[in-house]
């Protein structure tokens, strides 16, 4: 997919490019992060508290991004013992991710209705595709389906018999993933839930 764009587009895979990677690296920046302020230290050791894609990319999830435009990074690595207050602290960094794809998706849409670039303007392309990689992000991670942020957030409030069936899914839970995202099952889903953040987004604005 992205492939084809470099071939065909390579301006466009540039304004493309840059703004998916990095919001895939700070989707987990910001688990890293709030963990650190939640207690835990370990991503900050590891050396994952950092812009540098060199960190946070992950070799297979690239290459996927670049052949069929579906990718991800290293997840931060976060010890949930080390937190302070561990059910809300395990929260406040599950979601972490999610907020900062919204927030990055809000500045985005804010900086475009600001600026208001002339059509085709690389600015203008370059915001509209920040704002909506960040939305689809946050959307499709908003899926509680394990290992997805929805679910870590979602476990937090089941009682500990239906915590233990949701973490029984997750060594299976990224073959699911990909069945149903390749499949179509899961894009209305993903529309529901993308429409819902881009209504609270214009909501705000």
């Amino acid at each position: 997919m992205l492939i084809k764009l470099l071939l065909n587009d390579p301006f466009t895979f540039i304004l493309l490019i840059i703004p998916l990677l990095y919001s895939i690296i700070i989707h987990e920046l910001a688990h890293g992060w709030v963990a650190y302020i939640m207690g835990d230290t370990t991503a900050k050791s590891m050396g994952r508290l950092t812009m540098n894609p060199l960190s946070h990319l992950d070799l297979v999830g690239t290459l996927a991004l670049f052949i069929v435009g579906f990718g991800w990074a290293k997840p931060v690595p976060v010890n949930t013992y080390a937190l302070r207050n561990f059910r809300f602290g395990f929260v406040f960094v599950a979601s972490a991710g999610i907020i900062a794809n919204i927030i990055l998706a809000f500045l985005a849409l804010l900086a475009l209705r600001l600026i208001l670039p002339p059509a085709g303007a690389p600015i203008g392309t370059f915001l509209f595709f920040l704002a909506h990689i960040n939305i689809m992000l946050a959307a499709f991670n908003l899926i509680p389906i394990p290992p997805l942020d929805g679910s870590r957030i979602l476990t937090a409030f089941l009682p500990s018999h239906m915590q233990y069936q949701l973490r029984r899914i997750e060594p299976y839970g990224f073959i699911l993933i990909l069945v149903l995202v390749f499949s179509g099952v899961m894009r209305p889903v993903i529309d529901v839930l993308r429409n819902i953040i881009l209504g609270l987004i214009n909501f705000i604005l």
